[in-house]
């Protein structure tokens, strides 16, 4: 329930602070003081936007906190989930600073507005005159019904199955549709794949074949130039090896003359020995050179193929095919598996639908087992506020197909006269009738106990006398189970408020405030008699406002 709520610079609010109690509170005031800004003001704490038009004050921010104790309402795990501190006395905080720009915080920790509403959502129900319009609404119809049927926590493990199962599906289908176009591609790739394998390519063969054929190609020509170097460097006559040959004999028996020649000797003799080399392995080379016409077609045809399979697969050199390859086999090897995972993923998937059908199923009936009781409980309530003929039925019906909320489709219909079958709530129901229809339905949702708190914004309008009395007696009996704050202008409903506050408009200095503040006593009595007589309040008020608070105290 909500404690505390401090609110500083906020359209006509400069300072507010303010302490709440249990059960029923009131909050009367003048039209305009400033009662439905106390609701824009708690909005922001819900995760309502904001920006600078908000501010009194343009040069300083805005702050709203409210303290709000929450044990007992299984809040741990949504703290842990956003992994923020938690407290049973949790403290909100927004704050609007001058440029625009909003901060919020739970505990102190700054979390996103969508947290934000997340928790407020599950801490307080501000009703106001739009929220008439949800009755139309197949959500909350069917929040009403399990909320009462206590199918909550069914309904969540319903979603979470459903999820997972609308999560699998869309997988089932992507990998279905991928498939599908594969296959319809697998000849093609199987071929690629296949011209690929024959192929038999070898890493570095490229560069190979170009070398063996350039040599082959220049054949004739490497042999007569490797054959015209053999005979100067080794004809019988007139060679450099002859040649060489004399002048080692020559050195030789100059070294043995002269000192100095011999190191010439030798150094010849060295040269000898390599050109002897050189001719050796000269004449190995132009034996292994093949003038082979077959083989260089047989090599050109080989680098035809290569270079086909190049430009047919957009890469760069032979090894990059040996990659291709690689690739090829394994999409080919994917698209035959791929019917495998489909299998299995259908058998999965057909088991998952079972769970959510079944759990959906037994949603439904406990939806159904709770209608009659509902639709006598509301019926009861709306005679109790003025409508002897009024009958409200539950509708449900299958929705066709699974969504999150299970297979079925709620509709509240609704007749204010006995000669009138009920029809659909929003069609034929008045303003004040759907405030009435509201009144009822939150009512029996607060005994569920699945919030904290709720406030109207004038529920009560549109009734007055009897009706209004009654009205004041259902709102202090959902009290019982819940924080109840109700902004109204009955004298009936005021009464019934277990704590009053005042709101009204102070004027200085040509600058207007909105102000609060409880009342007790007499002022609580001069307020109520205000509300019976309007602005002038004669005694006669004044002792009707004391019968009327001291009846309540007796109800």
């Amino acid at each position: 329930m909500l404690l505390k709520l401090f609110v500083q610079n906020y359209v006509f609010i400069r300072e507010l602070d303010i302490n709440l109690g249990d059960g029923l509170t009131v909050i009367t005031g003048e039209t305009g003081a400033g009662k439905s800004i106390l609701l824009g003001a708690l909005s922001l704490i819900l995760g309502a936007r904001a920006d600078t038009s908000a501010l009194l004050d343009k040069s300083v921010k805005c702050i709203v906190e409210g303290t709000f104790r929450i044990k007992g309402y299984d809040l741990q795990n949504f703290f842990s989930g956003y992994d923020l501190e938690y407290d049973d006395i949790t403290i909100i905080r927004r704050e609007i600073n001058p440029t625009g720009k909003s901060r919020a915080f739970i505990n102190d920790t700054p979390v996103t507005l969508d947290i934000l509403k997340e928790l407020g959502t599950r801490l307080i129900d501000i009703h106001s005159q739009h929220q008439n319009l949800m009755l139309n609404e197949n959500v909350f119809q069917l929040n009403v019904i399990d909320s009462f049927a206590g199918t909550i926590e069914l309904r969540n493990k319903y979603r979470k199955l459903y999820e997972n199962y609308r999560k699998l599906e869309k997988e089932f289908n992507t990998l279905k549709e991928q498939s599908d176009k594969n296959m319809a591609d697998l000849e093609y790739y199987s071929f690629q794949l296949n011209q690929l394998l024959e192929a038999k390519i070898k890493p570095g063969e490229q560069e190979e074949l170009e070398k063996e054929q350039e040599i082959l190609e220049h054949a004739g020509e490497i042999k007569s130039s490797l054959s015209t170097v053999l005979s100067l460097l080794s004809a019988e006559d007139s060679s450099v090896m002859s040649y060489l040959s004399e002048i080692r004999h020559i050195m030789k028996r100059l070294g043995a003359l002269l000192p100095s020649a011999e190191q010439l000797s030798k150094r010849i003799d060295q040269v000898y020995i390599e050109l002897d080399d050189i001719v050796s392995d000269t004449g190995k080379i132009l034996t292994n050179v093949e003038d082979d016409p077959e083989k260089l077609q047989m090599v050109t045809g080989r680098l035809d193929l290569l270079n086909s399979l190049i430009h047919k697969h957009r890469v760069n050199n032979s090894d990059d095919l040996i990659v291709k390859t690689e690739e090829l086999n394994k999409l080919v090897s994917s698209i035959i598996t791929s019917d495998e995972r489909l299998t299995v993923m259908e058998k999965d998937l057909a088991e998952k639908f079972e769970e959510v059908k079944f759990i959906a199923e037994e949603l439904s009936e406990k939806r159904k087992k709770v209608i009659p009781d509902i639709e006598n409980r509301i019926t009861s309530m709306l005679r109790q506020l003025g409508m002897p003929n009024a009958r409200f039925r539950v509708e449900i019906k299958p929705a066709g197909n699974f969504n999150t909320t299970g297979c079925d489709r709620a509709d509240f219909l609704f007749s204010a006269n006995r000669d009138v079958f009920p029809e659909n709530l929003t069609k034929v129901a008045s303003g004040g009738e759907l405030s009435r229809v509201m009144l009822s339905l939150k009512s029996l949702l607060s005994s569920a106990g699945n919030l904290p708190t709720i406030i109207f914004d004038e529920i009560d309008s549109g009734v007055s006398g009897e009706v209004a009395d009654r009205v004041g007696k259902i709102l202090s009996d959902m009290g019982n189970y819940m924080q109840v704050i109700n902004i109204t202008h009955l004298p009936q409903v005021a009464a019934r408020g277990k704590d009053h506050f005042h709101v009204y408009k102070d004027i200085k200095e040509n600058t207007t405030v909105t102000r609060i503040k409880i009342l007790t006593g007499e002022e609580r009595i001069l307020e109520v008699a205000k509300l019976l007589s309007g602005s002038e309040v004669t005694p006669i008020a004044v002792e009707n406002a004391r019968e009327l608070l001291s009846a309540a105290l007796k109800k």
